[in-house]
């Protein structure tokens, strides 16, 4: 073990803080700059997970060394493209991605897209070349921060503390807790952001704020968005849209002559043609100027590996797409940190194919998808190695050492490598130690916009043409005490208090693609016509397309309408 006794949190959410392991336990590190000695409750809730502890074959306790010969002599035996990599995000640190390296070498079919940002990332991509975030120094020098389809205060609780007392503005269909500390909140229609970035983009115009300046050193196709964005009648979006033109106006009133911050969520970018929803939404930022400027920009998830050298060869030599994988085509799948039981579109999908197939789960807990599982191998939890967790929601890292002694009967990632390299004669890893210096001891540059594409053209099918009176939006949203399906979920489906059902009542949600069971709960934060589902939550995924997006292979989770029928 290493005298250092910092630790990094390697859940899946935009902070990344750090902390000091002292007298066996994890204290808020004040030195480093996010965590600044306060850590959040999904940190606490993962120190108190119940880790595997050993390994598992067709339901029987085994030795570890008896499971790595099952898993080598199952790979052997088998077709290298029948055999399916699935790598989830249950850990994050960069150490992590070293399976991949065996994988790519073994020949083995990937997963290409993904459940999470791949759709906006692709958005944002198109638009300026890249998808990474401004410092962020300059969010904390903005003088208006829009929280876009994002619950701000919640998924990013150490970001929120450096800008709490900013004036926020909040774009959600949700009543979130970061709308209840808002200034303004825009209840939008789902799937009508697209819509309102052009509305704004309108009011900009008539107010003389679009900033010329700014856009046209580094830019094309501003006066072609402008035009798009000036060819439909101001009240035409009141319908769509589902907001009034006087919160329009006080917006506008609250971003003039400001420094403003956006922080994109998720949320706007779970449909099929997600890419161009975001595409609108940063071509509005462009046009007022808030790129590249030393205080304000547009933050999303970003790409937490730009700049860096991917440590680990991964190459696949045959992908599938993430929303439509057949478990079932594969002699073996094995699966990293994930839960694709609850996570993946199709559930029902995803359940039949698992059961037919040899199922490898190699991750730090029990889940779901253990219970299809043939082979669990316990993965060394983030006390007991060293790793580098890169932030995607700034550009600070945290840096974790080993600081317990890990059990015999689990495997770090690495570790696991290098036992199968060494097991098929291929290629070893880089040396842990050496890995492990380049991530902590590497910081790339945070790259400037040096080109930007407005968008000309929107072609998006809207989903209140098909929506009837008695059917509702579907939002997949972030829940307080969970991270996707990780500790306290709920299967409870959310309406607003002014709808036909009471509270408690078990009803059943079908869209179609599918339909499940869901407890009714009532609450006034809900807008009228959504139902939210929770994200994680065992059920909603019985209700989602296993349909890929436009662009990103992935998959779009709120593009559907959903109907009722009491249970």
């Amino acid at each position: 073990m290493n005298s250092n006794n910092t630790v990094a949190c390697p859940l899946d959410c935009f902070d990344a803080c750090e902390a000091n392991y002292i007298d066996e336990k994890c204290k808020p590190s004040r030195e480093h700059f996010i965590t600044d000695g306060k850590l959040c409750v999904k940190f606490a809730h993962l120190l108190k997970e119940d880790n595997l502890k050993s390994a598992i074959h067709e339901g029987r306790n085994i030795e570890l060394n008896d499971a790595l010969e099952v898993l080598s002599n199952k790979l052997e035996q088998s077709n290298a493209s029948k055999v399916l990599y699935y790598k989830g995000a249950g850990n994050i640190g960069v150490m992590q991605g070293s399976p991949k390296e065996f994988f790519s070498q073994y020949g083995a079919t990937f997963v290409q897209g993904g459940i999470c940002d791949e759709i906006g990332d692709a958005g944002l991509t198109q638009g300026r070349g890249h998808n990474v975030n401004p410092p962020l120094q300059n969010l904390i020098d903005a003088d208006v921060i829009i929280s876009w389809g994002r619950n701000f205060c919640l998924t990013s609780p150490h970001m929120y503390a450096k800008v709490k007392d900013k004036t926020f503005i909040t774009i959600d269909p949700i009543v979130t807790d970061m709308a209840k500390k808002s200034d303004l909140h825009i209840q939008l229609n789902p799937k009508t952001d697209h819509e309102l970035a052009l509305l704004l983009t309108r009011f900009a115009y008539m107010d003389d704020m679009n900033d010329v300046e700014s856009y046209e050193e580094y830019s094309s196709g501003a006066d072609e968005f402008e035009d798009f964005a000036k060819s439909r009648p101001l009240v035409s979006y009141e319908s769509t849209i589902g907001v009034h033109l006087s919160q329009i106006v006080k917006f506008m009133e609250m971003i003039k002559d400001k420094k403003v911050a956006i922080m994109l969520g998720l949320g706007v970018q779970k449909y099929f043609e997600g890419a161009q929803i975001i595409r609108a939404i940063d071509s509005f930022a462009a046009y007022i100027g808030i790129h590249n400027k030393k205080a304000g920009g547009v933050w999303y998830l970003s790409d937490a590996s730009y700049g860096y050298e991917s440590q680990f060869k991964t190459e696949a030599k045959k992908s599938v797409d993430v929303t439509n994988i057949d478990f079932s085509a594969y002699d073996l799948v094995f699966i990293q940190g994930a839960n694709p039981v609850v996570s993946i579109p199709n559930s029902q999908n995803v359940i039949d194919g698992l059961k037919n197939t040899f199922v490898v789960y190699f991750g730090t807990t029990n889940n779901d998808t253990c219970a299809y599982a043939n082979l669990v191998i316990p993965s060394a939890d983030f006390l007991t190695k060293s790793d580098v967790r890169l932030s995607y929601g700034h550009e600070n890292k945290a840096i974790s050492y080993a600081v317990k002694q890990k059990d015999e009967n689990c495997i770090s990632e690495y570790e696991l490598t290098n036992h199968l390299l060494e097991k098929f004669n291929y290629e070893a890893l880089k040396p842990e130690l050496e890995i492990f210096e380049y991530y902590k001891n590497t910081n790339p540059k945070l790259p400037k916009i040096e080109s930007f594409e407005f968008i000309e053209e929107l072609e998006i099918e809207a989903l209140y043409e098909d929506k009837e009176d008695d059917q509702y939006y579907l939002i997949t949203g972030k829940r307080k005490n969970s991270l996707n399906s990780q500790f306290k979920i709920d299967n409870c489906a959310y309406f607003h208090s002014s709808s036909p059902f009471s509270d408690g009542v078990e009803v059943i949600l079908y869209t179609d693609y599918g339909k499940a069971k869901f407890t009714v709960k009532l609450s006034d934060d809900i807008k009228e016509n959504c139902i939210l589902i929770h994200a994680g939550a065992k059920n909603v995924n019985y209700l989602t397309p296993n349909i890929s997006d436009e662009v990103a292979s992935s998959a779009i989770f709120q593009d559907v309408i959903v109907s009722i029928e009491l249970s």
